[in-house]
């Protein structure tokens, strides 16, 4: 479903990704893992084609995101780091804005929002001005706009970073849920969130992997993913 091989993303003479590769196989949570600044967003980025690479390949179900950049796109969903969201809007005309850009067909675009408003808790504040919600319904609409469409893939960056406890729980649930029916990947620095939700992870530190495995395989009765993390991040 996703294959990287010998990505490198350069800015002038900081190497933030260096020449990373793994896979991520259809249905699969991998768990892109990594203190800040270690090139997590960097990469997710280019695996979306908000940012062209300095060298290497990236596929998405079959198609190059350097040659075929729109096809990649109608089969990703993206959520960054910050979500792209128009705080003086409401929640359903955002949602019909961005299914607009996506191009779903204009007699199942309020079919489609009414389903991604469900899947995601939205329906009580759908009418609702979105610069008046809390930061964790910012993130559901977040989560929302990149289910617009079905995408095959969800590529998740920091969901829950600046969410307080009860919003990252609720957050963390809804991630699994999609889990069920998308292949994802989600990148972080929290360990918990790796354990809840992903069946695989792959540890980057200075824009290097230096672990890609199931969970199951970096743990053991005497030795927890923290333990792992912390000796893989301090070389």
């Amino acid at each position: 479903m996703i294959e990287v091989a010998n990505l490198v993303k350069k800015f002038r003479d900081l190497v933030a990704v260096d020449g990373i590769r793994f896979k991520v196989e259809q249905g699969e949570v991998l768990g892109f893992l990594g203190p800040n600044g270690a090139g997590k967003t960097t990469t997710m980025r280019i695996l979306t084609g908000a940012l062209p690479a300095s060298s290497g390949d990236v596929t998405i179900a079959g198609f190059d995101v350097f040659e075929k950049p729109l096809e990649v796109k109608k089969r990703v969903g993206y959520l960054p780091e910050v979500p792209p969201l128009y705080e003086d809007m409401d929640v359903a005309a955002y949602l019909i804005f961005v299914a607009r850009i996506k191009g779903i067909h204009r007699k199942k675009i309020i079919e489609e929002c009414a389903r991604v408003a469900r899947a995601c808790g939205l329906p009580d504040v759908i009418g609702r001005r979105i610069g008046n919600l809390s930061k964790g319904f910012k993130q559901r609409i977040g989560l929302a706009q990149a289910l617009l469409g079905d995408p095959e893939v969800l590529i998740l960056d920091e969901p829950t970073i600046g969410l307080d406890p009860n919003q990252i729980v609720e957050i963390r649930a809804l991630i699994k849920q999609l889990a069920e029916k998308h292949t994802v990947i989600l990148s972080t620095h929290i360990l918990p969130e790796v354990t809840q939700i992903c069946s695989r992870v792959a540890i980057i530190h200075r824009g290097k992997i230096v672990a890609d495995a199931a969970i199951e395989q970096l743990t053991s009765e005497d030795r927890s993913l923290e333990q792992t993390f912390h000796e893989l991040t301090q070389q």
